[in-house]
């Protein structure tokens, strides 16, 4: 039932993309349109899908799923049904339960979040208790003509919301951004942007943004803290040094993020960084030059930069800093050789930040290993919700990236239909593409 059309009966099958154990089974199918089941629901079509590096991991059979499935969680699109939650009178409950209307255009992030929950009004909408990721067995994802978005109210973005007077949302012109761009909210920029936050925030990068020696960069009893804090950093102290593993589209999103960022602290405070970016394949070091290249300077500062291979990224490590290594390093990969490099290049007392989608086998470190360095990790899924405000900031800054298609600095490689879905897994699973999308009405 929509919330202010009567109700809406979608019937008959949809085209979607499909995914059969044990891996690398890719079909293209008739599935029936998804209903409204429970009350919170919201029908949405499919505008623009997007084919993300961790579908890859269901893709090659990585993810002990042993039931077919429709792939995707990277979404954007119209509201065509709501469940009869949705209503002007709706009070007690998130905003968009009583402001979403059919017809509006909206982001899905990739997990369900309530808006109501502990987890969620603290802001970590990722472990929210009714948190579900689009794209398994029992909750079928956004590669297809329509999804069913459970907890719509506090799951959806409402873009147009974003362009209307209401009253608590702050106004953004999004009419010069294509669903190319807008659909990278759903996911890789807000988790990129989340690598760079989850590091930079840090009590251990504190005394390189406060100037504090620690502990007096963060919480300290205010009585002890007092008068304890005078020894000044020295110049070289304060330099801030971070590594960048892995340079797909969230390395890309997590790279341009981090520097904006850094641009900014450098305008404030004068902050001295420097940032070594690693990638083994030559194809994603160049897609990240030609990025920079196109980066205005008040989006990536005027600190040392470098885009290197996993051997020269060691070796910059240790030369920019002394032999002392990264202060943080953004893993954004997944897999133990990522993570053995990023704890390579950090230094003692550094922190790792890692976003990539780790699966069953061991971290490669023993717990001699981490005590010894005094690494902090920092592991998990983006709070894509909770990020929102972030990341939307950068994607309209960031245009010159994040605005185009297939161009030499763009992050989208191109937008296809569901037929061509079959080969690009396959370009993707081989690194042969960049970032796809795809239309289901092409």
């Amino acid at each position: 039932m929509s919330a202010d059309k009567g109700p809406l009966v979608l019937t008959g099958t949809q085209r979607a993309v499909r995914w059969y154990p044990p891996a690398y089974d890719i079909r293209v199918e008739a599935v029936p349109i998804p209903q409204i089941i429970d009350p919170d629901d919201a029908i949405v079509k499919v505008k623009l899908a997007g084919l993300c590096g961790s579908d890859l991991h269901i893709y090659r059979g990585h993810e002990d799923v042993d039931s077919d499935l429709t792939c995707g969680h990277e979404v954007v699109g119209e509201v065509v049904a709501l469940g009869p939650s949705f209503h002007p009178n709706a009070t007690g409950r998130p905003d968009l339960y009583s402001t979403l209307r059919v017809g509006d255009k909206v982001v899905s992030p990739f997990t369900v979040s309530c808006g109501e929950c502990h987890f969620c009004r603290i802001g970590f909408t990722c472990r929210c208790i009714h948190s579900c990721l689009f794209g398994i067995p029992t909750l079928p994802g956004g590669q297809a003509q329509y999804i069913r978005i459970p907890k719509a109210g506090g799951t959806l973005f409402s873009l147009s919301a974003l362009q209307s007077p209401n009253a608590g949302v702050v106004q953004q012109d999004l009419s010069r951004l294509a669903d190319s761009s807008l659909i990278l909210l759903a996911d890789i920029l807000p988790t990129g942007v989340f690598a760079a936050i989850q590091a930079l925030q840090h009590p251990k990068i504190a005394p390189m943004l406060s100037g504090k020696p620690y502990p007096f960069g963060g919480f300290v009893p205010e009585h002890i803290a007092q008068g304890q804090a005078a020894t000044s950093l020295q110049a070289d102290d304060r330099a801030l040094t971070i590594g960048v593993v892995g340079l797909g589209p969230v390395g890309v999103c997590a790279t341009v993020g981090l520097l904006d960022i850094l641009a900014g602290l450098e305008t404030s405070q004068g902050l001295d960084f420097k940032v070594i970016a690693i990638d083994p394949l030559e194809s994603r070091r160049n897609k990240l030059q030609a990025v920079y290249d196109t980066i205005a300077p008040d989006g990536k500062g005027s600190g040392r930069f470098a885009i290197a291979s996993v051997e020269d990224g060691k070796k910059l490590a240790q030369e920019w800093t002394n032999g002392a290594g990264c202060n943080a390093v953004l893993e954004v990969v997944g897999n133990n050789s990522a993570l053995t490099l990023a704890y390579d290049i950090v230094r003692p007392f550094g922190i790792i930040s890692s976003v990539g989608v780790h699966q069953e086998p061991p971290l490669p470190f023993t717990g001699r290993d981490v005590y010894n360095k005094n690494v902090s990790f920092d592991f998990g899924r983006c709070p894509v919700r909770a990020m929102f405000p972030i990341a939307l900031e950068i994607l309209l800054k960031r245009q010159d990236v994040f605005g185009g298609v297939g161009a030499g600095a763009s992050l989208i490689d191109r937008i296809v239909g569901f037929d061509q879905a079959i080969e690009m897994y396959k370009l993707f699973d081989k690194g042969q593409c960049g970032k796809i999308l795809f239309d289901p009405l092409l």
